[in-house]
C-alpha cells in the first residue's frame, strides 16, 4: 500500500511537471497550425488615419499581464496599459470584473506612432503571437467571459481593418477552428489598478508569467524580428 502510493504520487509529479513544460510552449493558435496569418492583413487606404503621429489601439486577448507586455515590446509603440473595457465605470474593479459577469473584459489599450507601426500589423501581432483568437471566453488556464477575444475599434476604419482582417483569416482556414474575436465600438477604457500596469515587467519570475507570458515574447522576437525591440518604452 505505501508502495503503491508512493508510485501514485511520483506520476503525479511527472504529469505536473511536463504540463508545466507544456506551457512554455507558445499557446497560439496561429503558431500551432503554422500558419501565415500576416499574408492575410488587409491593407490600409492610402489615406489611412494611422498616418497620423499617435493613435490608440484597445485589445482584449485573456489575462492584460501577457497583452501588455507583448504590445510594449513592438516598435513605434509609445505606450500600452492594461485596464477594462465593455462594461461601466461602477464595475471597473479586478475584484468586480474576476466574477465574470460585468460585461468588461480584460484589455490593454496601446498607444502607437502610426509613421512607424501601422494598425494593420498590431493586429497581425495580435492574432499571431499575443493570444490564440479560436478560444471563446477564456484563454489558456482562465476561463470566463472576461478573458474573451476582443477588438475595440475607435473608427471606421479600425473596424473595417479588423473585420476584413478576420473574415480573410477564416476564408483561408489557416487556424484549426474559426475566429472567435468580437469587433466592437469602444464606449470607454478604464485603466486597471496600479499594480497590474507593467506586471511582467516587475514580476518577470513569477510561475504564471514564466509558463505562459515570456513565451509570447520570444514568440514576437522570433517571428516578427523587424518589429520586436526589447527594451519597452520608458
Amino acid at each position: 500500500m505505501i508502495w503503491s502510493s508512493i508510485l501514485a504520487m511520483q506520476v503525479l509529479v511527472v504529469s505536473l511537471l511536463l504540463s508545466l513544460v507544456s506551457c512554455v510552449v507558445p499557446s497560439s493558435s496561429a503558431d500551432r497550425a503554422n500558419a501565415d496569418v500576416t499574408s492575410l492583413a488587409p491593407t490600409p487606404p492610402a489615406n489611412s488615419a494611422q498616418d497620423k503621429t499617435l493613435q490608440t489601439a484597445v485589445f482584449a486577448g485573456g489575462c492584460f499581464w501577457g497583452i501588455e507586455a507583448v504590445f510594449e515590446h513592438v516598435k513605434g509603440v509609445t505606450d500600452a496599459s492594461s485596464g477594462y473595457a465593455g462594461g461601466t465605470k461602477e464595475t471597473a474593479e479586478y475584484d468586480k470584473v474576476s466574477e465574470g459577469s460585468t460585461g468588461h473584459a480584460e484589455a490593454v489599450k496601446v498607444i502607437f506612432d502610426g509613421s512607424k507601426v501601422t494598425y494593420a500589423q498590431l493586429l497581425t501581432v495580435f492574432f499571431s503571437v499575443a493570444h490564440d483568437p479560436t478560444e471563446v471566453d477564456r484563454q489558456g488556464p482562465d476561463v470566463g467571459a472576461q478573458y474573451r477575444s476582443e477588438i475595440f475599434y475607435v473608427n471606421d476604419e479600425q473596424k473595417k481593418l479588423a473585420t476584413d482582417y478576420i473574415a480573410a483569416i477564416d476564408k483561408s482556414k489557416a487556424l484549426r477552428e474559426p475566429v472567435a474575436t468580437k469587433v466592437s465600438a469602444l464606449k470607454q477604457f478604464f485603466e486597471a489598478e496600479q499594480y497590474h500596469q507593467d506586471y511582467l515587467r516587475k514580476n518577470p519570475t513569477q510561475p504564471y508569467i514564466v509558463y505562459h507570458d515570456l513565451p509570447k515574447l520570444e514568440a514576437l522576437k522570433k517571428r516578427f524580428p523587424d518589429l520586436y525591440r526589447a527594451e519597452p518604452p520608458a
